[in-house]
This record gives structure tokens, sequence and C-alpha cells, in this order.
């Protein structure tokens, strides 16, 4: 009996010692991990806190800055929400939620979705549709019935449950780019993104180098490249824009999300400044 339970003691003793020594290593594991967290100088900025909209400056279609016109962005939920509850329809009331600021070298990382029911009377093209609207010009600077503001857009689309339909495309209102070096004229340019149909959430990040390139990315696989942004000699509002941004060639500009008829959720939008050299 005795030497049976020194065997026991033994066994026991060695399992709390292995025991210890794995909590030891994932430790060790953890902390290293952190210091690599640390090491890499990544110092994301949270354009979306979870709680409000006090960084956000809001325009719609017809009405002044800092009119929320029915109530369309709001957060609840801890989620950013683009919603169309208190609408009766559509009447052209295109909304733009600017964040503070201008940005050039940066990357912009969101994670999105659509859901319900797009508003009554909404326009075709916008069923399930949203967008980025980057190298922008300022909130201020638009006009009362100005739809959008001129920027360059990177198009986020939701399927509708049976046909292809990429997203993270490119739209360019007001502007153009340069591609595998031709100038695009063409307001839309679709991606090599797969569809994302229902109500699934997506992870997409966009690169922004000032103006040298531009890239996007759907779920951490790049579906689309461009350079040289610029303004529009076509565009209405060109001399304005040139007066501006003091450049026909865009370096940097606000950031700003839409509301263009289909209710859309975020539970992210960050941003990391990148070095520019």
């Amino acid at each position: 009996m005795r030497v049976l339970t020194l065997s026991i003691i033994s066994v026991v003793i060695g399992t709390v010692f292995l025991f210890a020594s794995c909590g030891s290593g994932q430790k060790s594991q953890q902390g290293s991990e952190k210091s690599a967290q640390v090491e890499s100088g990544e110092n994301w900025i949270q354009l979306f806190n979870g709680k409000d909209l006090n960084d956000w400056q809001i325009k719609f279609t017809g009405y002044e800055l800092g009119d929320n016109f029915n109530n369309t962005f709001r957060v609840e939920d801890g989620l950013l929400r683009v919603s169309y509850d208190e609408w009766e329809e559509w009447g052209s009331q295109f909304g733009h939620m600017f964040y503070n600021g201008e940005f050039s070298h940066y990357r912009l990382r969101v994670e999105y979705r659509f859901v319900g029911e797009q508003v009554k009377g909404g326009p075709g093209w916008a069923f399930r549709n949203n967008g980025l609207m980057l190298h922008g010009q300022s909130a201020e600077s638009m006009e009362i019935d100005q739809d959008f503001p001129t920027s360059i857009e990177v198009q986020l689309l939701g399927g509708n449950g049976t046909d292809e339909r990429s997203t993270m495309n490119l739209c360019t209102p007001g502007t153009n780019v340069v591609m595998d070096g031709v100038l695009v004229e063409q307001h839309c340019t679709t991606s090599d993104s797969k569809t994302f149909h229902g109500d699934q959430w997506v992870t997409v990040e966009v690169e922004v180098r000032g103006s040298e390139i531009i890239r996007h990315f759907v779920e951490g696989e790049e579906v689309m490249s461009y350079e040289q942004p610029q303004l529009d000699p076509r565009d209405q509002y060109y001399d304005k824009m040139l007066s501006e941004f003091g450049d026909k060639i865009i370096t940097s500009g606000s950031i700003s999300i839409q509301a263009e008829s289909h209710p859309t959720d975020f539970r992210k939008i960050e941003l990391l400044v990148l070095d520019e050299n």
C-alpha cells in the first residue's frame, strides 16, 4: 500500500508540474503576442466609437449641414445604423455622414452588413448599396441640393440572393482615376470580389497612399487597385473643387459613408495612419 501511495503521489506531482509548465507556456505565448502587437506600432483610430456620432457631420440633399433627416444615421446596440424605419418613401434625399478632418495616407477597415428592406420608391441600383467616400470634399463645401460629395467612392454592394454582384467596386462622383496606365472616365468599375448574399457581416479594407495608389481588399484579398485620383473637368463643381483641393490631382480629403435608401449596419470603422515616406 505504501508503494502504491508513493506511486500515486509521484503521478500527482508530475501532473501538477505538467499543467504548471503548460500554463507558463501559454502565458509566455500570450505575452509574446502582446509584445508583437506593441512592437508593430499599429495604432488604429476608432472612427466609430460604438456610442455616439459626436465626431461626424451629417448632410442630406436639400437640407442644411447637421440635419439628420428622419433620424437616418443613429447608434443602436453598439452599431452605427443607416435606418429607414422613420421614412414613408424615398424622395431622392441622399445622405452622407462625414468624419471630422481629412486624411491622406492610411488604411481604412470597415465591417458592414445590409439588413431589411429598401425604403419604398428607392432606386433599383441602390438596392443593398452603400459606400465609403474617400479623398472627398469637406462637408461644409457641399451645395444644399448636391447629391454626392466630389470624392472617390469605394462602393459597398450586397447580392440579391441569386445573381453575382461584386462589392468594393469603384465609383467616381466628380472624379477620375488612372488604372493600368489608362485614364478611366466611366463612372463605375467593378472589382474582382465574390458576391455576398444575405445579411452576413463583410470585412473590407482600403489602403490609400495619397495620389500614388489606392487598393481595395475584401476579407483580406485584394480585388482592385488604381492611382492618380483626380478631379473631372466635365463635372459641374470642377472649378469650385479645384479651388478647394488646390490641384487637379487629389492627395487627401474627407471620409464619409452613405445613406442611399437601403438599411445598412456598421460595427467597425477604424483607420490606421500610414507613414508618407
